[in-house]
């Protein structure tokens, strides 16, 4: 029987790891638990950007020009909008309005998010579980010399230029995992982190206190797979953001964020290397699918040696 194998993630550096995943571990043995902290209303919709973000790609349907939103996109709506003088730092594309428009649709009758996003990846012939971290709201939002910011302001809006002092997560204490979130974790055969932003993917998983007490409570190793490259993040504010915080940008301080919950970590080749955790290296940029796949197959051989 094939290993269960359990993925936190956020962002397109989550997504691209899930992808990789997808082609060596059989779907029904494969979950990804998604961050919702990035989730916010707009224009009356409400915006899963990270479990959007996914779908598309393990779809196939991810814009990998853009980085964000559908291949072949078009832009009507944002330039009606435009036209009538309403906000557009957050576009949304003509047939990314469809998910978001349906997911209106199903909240309003009374779905859970964990519901709709099931049902859009069955219709897309995804056979893995893709679990949000949270059926209730959890909001990121961030301390900065621009004064207190939601997520989406701070990291579409502003581009991430206001300096962070602090990260909050509103609701998280209050919020209870997504249903199949604690028996994911409890089943899994391994624990993946993806090489997602720390402070702004993953912590808002780890915020939520009953799948922080299953991470915990588990007796399978967690493996991350770190965002730096060569001193550096390969997408986003996480160098910046790491310098922001006093934190050195190294691989010692993710391991050193994550504590105790980290059994290894999957490095990029000629980075330097957190004490006391068990190493794996190889060449962690995810260009291809078969990038994805062999940065997939060497977390899950750092946490079968972590096992054993």
């Amino acid at each position: 029987m094939s290993e269960r194998v359990v993925v936190l993630t956020g962002g397109v550096g989550g997504a691209k790891l899930v992808e990789g995943l997808q082609q060596v571990v059989p779907g029904p043995q494969l979950t990804a638990i998604v961050n919702t902290g990035d989730d916010f209303e707009h224009f009356g919709l409400p915006i899963s950007p990270d479990i959007d973000t996914m779908l598309y790609t393990l779809a196939g349907l991810a814009n990998t020009s853009l980085g964000w939103g559908r291949e072949g996109e078009t832009w009507s709506f944002m330039a009606a909008i435009k036209s009538l003088g309403g906000e557009e730092w957050f576009n949304l594309g003509d047939g990314d309005l469809a998910l978001h428009v349906l997911r209106r649709m199903a909240k309003d009758a009374g779905q859970p998010l964990s519901a709709i996003v099931q049902g859009f990846a069955r219709n897309w012939g995804l056979d893995l579980a893709i679990l949000p971290m949270s059926d209730d709201p959890v909001a990121t939002w961030l301390e900065t010399d621009a004064g207190l910011l939601p997520f989406q302001r701070y990291f579409v809006q502003q581009r991430c230029e206001p300096r962070v002092s602090a990260i909050r997560f509103e609701g998280a204490e209050k919020a209870s995992p997504a249903p199949g979130v604690v028996e994911a974790l409890a089943a899994a055969d391994m624990i993946l982190l993806a090489p997602s932003n720390p402070w702004l993917s993953i912590d808002p998983l780890l915020s939520v206190p009953g799948l922080f007490r299953a991470l915990k409570d588990r007796r399978v190793p967690l493996v991350a797979v770190s965002p730096l490259v060569g001193g550096d993040a390969v997408k986003g504010p996480t160098a910046k953001l790491m310098g922001e915080l006093g934190l050195q940008v190294t691989n010692q301080s993710i391991a050193d964020h994550y504590g105790d919950l980290l059994d290894g970590m999957v490095i990029h080749q000629g980075d330097a290397a957190p004490g006391d955790l068990a190493i794996g290296v190889t060449d962690t940029l995810m260009k291809q699918a078969e990038d994805r796949r062999r940065v997939a197959l060497a977390a899950m051989d750092l946490a079968r040696q972590c096992r054993r």
